[in-house]
């Protein structure tokens, strides 16, 4: 039973470089509010240009959380996220504003608000380092198989190209002898407050178009200078992830320039097709095209009247 009246979070999600965060910022200014970012490389303060952070000019003036919150030194989960959210939000946020919005491309972390998970157990710190030096040097496909092995049930519905979630399932798998899956939530926690959940899409050309060219700016802005600077933490889970690992490899040698450039557009827009499977799969949001700003707020209006 919801005990918390009348307060809403407004769940706005979509693929990589649909428009999330200006459609988010133009929501708060009308609807008077505050912004929780559910990107899981956001957090990072060292992580700026490769996770297309917003600037504080892009920013508005509204109040982003969860955006440089954390140094990359430090092992940031789902879980995690999910008990300093609700904390934020009973604590703070809810008792100053009835609204509030949370966006971002994280399914994992979005479900973990959405949902609730389990505690998940921490792995030996050498368990780690080992599945991402292997990581590195045999590839994701393989540790992919041995995930299949161990835990077929959940195999079957993640991404296994995303290496992040494949050795953090390892590890739990490894570490304590049963399967990842055993740790999810079987039902959905009860929130004491309301979802209003919407997805912001764009035509398939249109979007990888965004992609290509978000991609050519980061470039141009300083990618290859932030991933240099960044060499002693290569092996922390978010740096194996779209933007930073193609980079990482073309400084070791492992292909020209152009060959880069193709790498990151291409895994990108591969990225943002997964986002929208995820998401579409998943739960039950509204979708909306990322230009139709007066049919996402009608519809939000729509929800907390």
């Amino acid at each position: 039973m919801k005990q918390t009246p009348d307060k809403y979070l407004i769940l706005l999600v979509g693929p990589t470089a649909v428009g999330k965060t200006d459609l988010s910022i133009r929501l708060a200014h009308n609807l008077d509010t505050e912004i929780i970012s559910a990107d899981s490389r956001q957090f990072y303060k060292e992580l700026s240009i490769g996770t297309a952070k917003p600037t504080i000019q892009e920013m508005d003036g509204v109040t982003h959380h969860f955006i440089d919150s954390h140094s990359i030194d430090s092992y940031y989960s789902a879980g995690d996220f999910e008990r300093d959210v609700i904390r934020l939000l009973e604590e703070d946020l809810f008792k100053r504003k009835d609204v509030v919005i949370m966006t971002g491309g994280s399914g994992l972390f979005v479900k973990a608000i959405t949902d609730g998970l389990d505690d998940m157990p921490e792995a030996p710190l050498a368990l780690r380092e080992n599945l991402m030096q292997r990581l590195e040097t045999e590839g994701v496909t393989v540790l992919a198989e041995e995930l299949k092995q161990l835990d077929p049930e959940y195999a079957a519905t993640a991404d296994l190209q995303n290496s992040q979630r494949v050795v953090r399932a390892l590890e739990v798998c490894l570490s304590t002898g049963r399967p990842f899956s055993q740790f999810h939530k079987k039902s959905k926690i009860e929130r004491n407050f309301d979802f209003i959940k919407v997805g912001i899409e764009r035509p398939r050309e249109e979007l990888y178009d965004r992609i290509n060219r978000r991609m050519d700016i980061m470039l141009n802005n300083g990618l290859m200078e932030e991933v240099k600077g960044l060499t002693s933490y290569r092996n922390h889970n978010a740096l194996q992830t779209v933007g930073y690992k193609e980079v990482f490899d073309f400084l070791d040698g492992a292909y020209d320039y152009p060959t880069m450039v193709e790498l990151l557009k291409r895994n990108s827009r591969r990225y943002a097709k997964r986002q929208m499977t995820w998401f579409k799969n998943q739960d039950d949001f509204r979708w909306f095209n990322a230009e139709d700003f007066e049919g996402v707020y009608e519809y939000i209006q729509s929800g907390i009247n």
